[in-house]
């Protein structure tokens, strides 16, 4: 399936790519760019159109029907909001902090349909970049140098001082959008649903090395890296596992059991230091998972270190698997019937949740980790969890924090 692009471009106002940029082709330009109109009164009658992460879980946006809404979520405050008089987004992505947003138009927004994407500066106020395709955009993700845009068959790949596409990468039907980018200024890498069931394509640009890992046997269902993109964590259409898997040579290093039932999963996080994995599905209840996952230089008996990247793997060693993989036990519980492997089915043999959270079964809801052994959680119904887990003996996580934001008056000023 082949799919155009038109690109649209402010001069002037793009940042600066850290890195020089690569031969690009297939794109048109044009000075003409329209302006959304944009009012400062909010209407009372908002509905959430999504959630998402900004990079580093600091904080969420909320796009709207009327718009859209940033947060910060410790402590937690509504920081901006645009609201827009032809409609809402059904997209909108964060960079980090900063005052670029890639933004989708919702199904009723008469100015910026769904097969458009538009990167805003809201220092400026203005539109500074377009993209136009063919079909409906499914995501867009945003590096401090690179924009990707992901539609159902096909994802795009430009230089962010320029526009210039750089790469195109065909995937099997992706209509969840799924992909995801390594963000440490050193590293890029990519990944994405291949071309098969299952199979996730790596992509390390830097390294000109793709890679490609047969991780389930259904459908893919989300997928998330860790900063340096060296990790890789996926969920399947059937829900009930998680594997951890070296993005370098595909090793899987764990993997740990959701539950026995099918289920939807609606978000993966990686704490930040590498320790702790979050799952949140249809079930209504956020899992915190325990890693045994080795970072270089780590002694057995200590934590990860948030300034530490995960060790490298040696391709073609057998003992491989052994660098990244702590020997002691895992703290997750097991069943007590595991010492039967191979007897009973599998699951009685799996490493289940550390600790838990009950939401409401009726709502989407999305994870990340903050602070100090707590978990953020915001969902579709317009609420937002901030939660504390304990780092030792795990079960119940105990509420801190609950907020319907929004409903919230605490607009910025």
């Amino acid at each position: 399936m082949t799919m155009s692009s038109t690109v649209s471009t402010s001069q002037g106002f793009l940042p600066q790519a850290r890195h020089g940029s690569l031969e690009s082709s297939n794109v048109l330009a044009s000075n003409s760019l329209g302006q959304p109109e944009l009012e400062s009164n909010g209407s009372n009658e908002v509905e959430l159109i999504s959630v998402s992460w900004n990079q580093d879980y600091g904080c969420f946006a909320a796009g709207t029907s009327h718009g859209f809404r940033i947060y910060n979520c410790e402590p937690f405050k509504e920081t901006f909001r645009r609201d827009l008089k032809s409609g809402g987004f059904k997209i909108v992505e964060m960079l980090f902090r900063c005052n670029i947003l890639a933004l989708v138009g919702a199904d009723a927004n008469s100015q910026y349909p769904p097969n458009k994407v538009l990167i805003w500066d809201d220092h400026q106020s203005r539109c500074i970049g377009e993209f136009s395709f063919r079909s409906e955009v499914r995501s867009v993700k945003l590096r401090r140098d690179r924009i990707v845009v992901v539609l159902e068959h096909k994802l795009y790949v430009y230089n962010f001082t320029d526009l210039k596409l750089l790469h195109q990468i065909e995937t099997l039907a992706n209509p969840r959008g799924l992909c995801c980018l390594s963000h440490d200024s050193n590293t890029f890498v990519l990944a994405c649903p291949g071309l098969h069931r299952g199979q996730v394509r790596i992509e390390h640009f830097g390294l000109n090395v793709m890679k490609l890992i047969n991780a389930h046997d259904s459908h893919i269902a989300c997928l998330t890296l860790t900063m340096d993109g060296l990790l890789l964590a996926t969920a399947s259409t059937r829900g009930t596992l998680i594997r951890i898997f070296n993005t370098m040579d595909g090793t899987r290093l764990q993997e740990v059991r959701r539950g026995v039932d099918r289920a939807e999963i609606y978000g993966i996080a990686l704490s930040r230091n590498v320790q702790w994995l979050a799952v949140s599905s249809d079930k209504g209840t956020v899992h915190i998972f325990s890693l045994r996952v080795r970072v270089a230089g780590e002694d057995s008996s200590s934590h990860p270190s948030p300034a530490q990247g995960p060790a490298l793997l040696e391709q073609n060693s057998s003992s491989s698997l052994d660098g990244l993989i702590s020997p002691s036990t895992s703290a997750n519980p097991g069943s007590s019937l595991s010492f039967m492997r191979g007897v009973l089915p599998k699951y009685f043999s799996s490493e289940w949740s550390f600790a838990q959270f009950h939401l409401s079964e009726d709502t989407q809801y999305i994870a990340a980790f903050a602070s100090q052994n707590a978990v953020i959680i915001v969902g579709m119904n317009g609420s937002f969890y901030r939660c504390s887990f304990d780092p030792v003996h795990g079960g119940h996580m105990l509420q801190q924090e609950y907020v319907r934001f929004l409903q919230t008056e605490s607009r910025p000023g």
